[in-house]
């Protein structure tokens, strides 16, 4: 810049080499720019600069060549250079073929990709163009290779599925996707007609794992979200791509909803088994305290005689009788052992009177879903395999079937060498599959959500590359042994120091409960509040504003831009305008049940009906709510008060019950909160950042009890 001649030609070299790398590209106008980069410029170089002349080099050809100088030195491209825009094309046709990233993503990694390799960045509107283009042949080539892979009798039955059959008034294809809604017997058979009617269109055996799968997961969220009439507009390569990829997923999905089906159906039975008989149990007290009330005259009797003189038995027997007779003692002992038998043995009456009920499924559920299992689940997988072969017979031997599993008080009602008990064998492989279901023993690879855990652990090779970085990154010992001795001391000290500590501690006592040492903990009563405390709230009362649902949500968008993380069912960026405020409105109407006729205004464009029912439709998800969320929490967690309150590592958790007024199979029953209805019971927690967070899925009464 000493070679330059005049200070404002310096200062104004200086300024075009600083905003070309911090900005990418020159202005048009050099000294477009704030005043106080100008000034911290100037106070490096030490010039002071006549505004006149510094005015003066904005309007001369100097400019242009210190540009042109500036990037013969430094290295910087111009986009039109064919070179830069090949790299950039290239990278984002890689980009696009691998990812389902929205228009603004793909803008920024290109913005920082082009400065990165001191290529000038062009226009906004250039480079929103190549973008589009690069995505639209990147779709194109996506729905080209999937429609390529369906033969034609394939694709035949694929788009059959948007035709309306005689007497209906939905189509094929919306029949498919609708889920079970009732927890039945009938409903699970239907769920499993679901699994056979996707699988009969003869698709889901096509291998599509050789295409990106955040693609594949783009295109079936469309397809379970647009209408038949949407997917009929669509070109022939994405109609057939599209409804493909649909009914590929849809089996799983549907396996999904049928396996949860099935697990609340032994669910609810296995409870109303046990409800029954403690409603039995408790019909039959009178009887039972009667029978012991009868037995106790014979006891009180044999301890009378004990501090006499020795007697004869037919003596003994005669007193005894002339209190009770011999029928009442019969009976009460009768009663006595009926009314005190093991529950375990009740339990199998209780389930071999529902063998019935369970024949209306189990065919159904044995042909249609093909179980898998590891080792520990081997005897249930055997167990399965003898029930298919025994449909359609009547005589079968015990010796013919595996008798791993018949163990405790199955294996009374399952002789060895006896004809077998088809209900109780029956009835005691299911009790054995839905526990190894839970534990995922046996698990379905075709179901997303029952499909084999050890899939998503990493091989032998890969842990062994990474044992260490993830053993450093987690602080912790590469070997168990060391890890579990150190575990155990600390626990042995936290003992010992508790223990030492116990008589001194007031709040701490230990009791017999049930033949158990129990820890006890008093209860403190409550401080009463300080006037101090009644002081800061009103002052804080005061200082909070008043203003509306709708205000307060737009004031939170405007610090955290949380509405932007609602996208498109299908990924693509809208050209709507005030999009943000149509996302607030759909979400205030949801959160305060109060439907889209209270927040609808037909005189603003962004507040109108058909707006606010597309936004809702084609933005409001699982997803993009859990995406929205999180811009929340990472932004609260900027705040230096909430900082200073905690780290988020603790939390309070409690659960919100909802009655659901629709029938679906991910509501429970629980008569203590929803009477004869079913519900929902949404997770919650507060953390000590006073973070509240709501967990996304609904857990029946027979999770959140256990």
């Amino acid at each position: 810049m000493a070679q330059k001649k005049g200070k404002h030609n310096r200062l104004g070299y200086a300024l075009q080499l600083a905003t070309v790398r911090f900005l990418g590209t020159f202005l048009t106008d050099p000294l477009d720019m704030p005043e106080a980069a100008i000034q911290y410029v100037a106070q490096q170089l030490d010039l002071t600069v006549n505004p006149v002349k510094l005015y003066r080099y904005r309007t001369r050809e100097t400019r242009w060549d210190h540009r042109h100088d500036i990037q013969a030195r430094w290295g910087y491209r111009d986009f039109s250079e064919i070179p830069a825009i090949f790299d950039l094309a290239r990278f984002l046709s890689a980009r696009a073929r691998l990812m389902a990233e929205p228009p603004s993503r793909l803008l920024d990694l290109s913005t920082a990709r082009l400065v990165e390799h001191r290529v000038l960045l062009p226009g906004v509107t250039t480079l929103t163009r190549l973008i589009a283009r690069i995505q639209h042949r990147a779709d194109e080539r996506l729905w080209r290779d999937l429609a390529a892979l369906p033969s034609e009798a394939q694709v035949t039955a694929l788009e059959a599925l948007l035709d309306v059959p005689p007497r209906s008034s939905v189509s094929r294809l919306d029949q498919l996707r609708k889920a079970p809604l009732s927890v039945s017997a009938p409903g699970l058979v239907g769920a499993l007609k679901r699994v056979e009617a996707v699988r009969r269109i003869g698709v889901t055996t096509l291998d599509l794992s050789g295409f990106p799968e955040q693609r594949l997961n783009t295109l079936f969220r469309i397809g379970m979200g647009v209408n038949a009439q949407a997917m009929r507009r669509m070109t022939r390569s994405r109609r057939i791509a599209t409804l493909l990829v649909t009914v590929s997923r849809l089996e799983g999905q549907a396996l999904d909803d049928a396996l949860t089906l099935f697990e609340s159906l032994l669910t609810d039975l296995f409870n109303r088994i046990e409800r029954q008989e403690d409603g039995a149990r408790q019909d039959q007290l009178p009887s039972l305290e009667e029978a012991a009330r009868r037995s106790n005259q014979l006891t009180l009797a044999f301890l009378e005689s004990l501090g006499q003189p020795p007697q004869n038995f037919p003596a003994f027997a005669a007193r005894v009788l002339a209190l009770v007779s011999q029928e009442q003692l019969q009976a009460a002992a009768e009663t006595v052992q009926a009314l005190t038998r093991p529950r375990s043995e009740t339990r199998l009456e209780g389930l071999l009177s529902r063998y019935s009920y369970v024949q209306q499924f189990l065919p159904a559920l044995l042909r249609t879903v093909n179980f898998e299992g590891s080792a520990a689940g081997g005897p249930s997988l055997a167990a399965l395999q003898a029930l298919r072969r025994l449909e359609r017979r009547s005589q079968v031997k015990a010796t013919e079937v595996p008798l791993t599993l018949v163990k405790g008080d199955w294996s009374k009602l399952i002789p060895g060498k006896a004809p077998l008990n088809r209900p109780a064998y029956t009835l005691c492989i299911l009790d054995h599959l839905h526990l190894a279901l839970k534990r995922r023993d046996v698990f379905v690879s075709a179901s997303p959500k029952f499909s084999d855990p050890r899939l998503r652990l990493l091989s032998d090779q890969a842990w062994t590359a990474l044992k260490a970085e993830v053993c450093r990154s987690l602080d912790l010992d590469p070997d168990p042994q060391v890890m579990l001795a150190q575990l155990s001391a600390q626990l042995d000290e936290r003992y010992r120091l508790v223990e030492a500590r116990l008589p001194q501690n007031a709040a701490v006592s230990l009791a017999e409960e049930e033949g158990r040492t129990v820890l006890v903990l008093q209860e403190e009563e409550a401080l009463p509040e300080p006037p101090s405390l009644r002081h800061l709230r009103e002052l804080v009362a005061r200082r909070m504003p008043h203003l509306d649902l709708p205000d307060l949500l737009l004031e939170v968008h405007r610090w955290t831009g949380f509405a932007n993380a609602f996208t498109h069912l299908s990924e693509a960026r809208t050209r709507v305008g005030h999009l943000d405020v149509s996302v607030c409105a759909v979400l205030l109407a949801e959160a305060c049940n109060v439907g889209l006729d209270a927040v609808v205004q037909p005189e603003t464009e962004a507040l109108g009906r058909g707006r606010l029912s597309w936004v809702d439709q084609h933005y409001l998800r699982a997803e993009t709510i859990a995406s929205a969320n999180a811009r929340l929490v990472e932004f609260q967690a900027t705040i230096p008060t909430v900082t200073a309150w905690g780290d988020g590592q603790v939390a309070s958790v409690d659960g919100l019950r909802f009655r659901v007024p629709v029938k679906t199979i991910y509501a429970g029953q629980n008569p203590k909160y929803f009477g004869v209805r079913s519900g929902v019971t949404y997770v919650n927690f507060i953390s000590d950042q006073s973070g509240f967070y709501l967990d996304s899925g609904p857990t029946k009464r027979a999770d959140w009890e256990l």
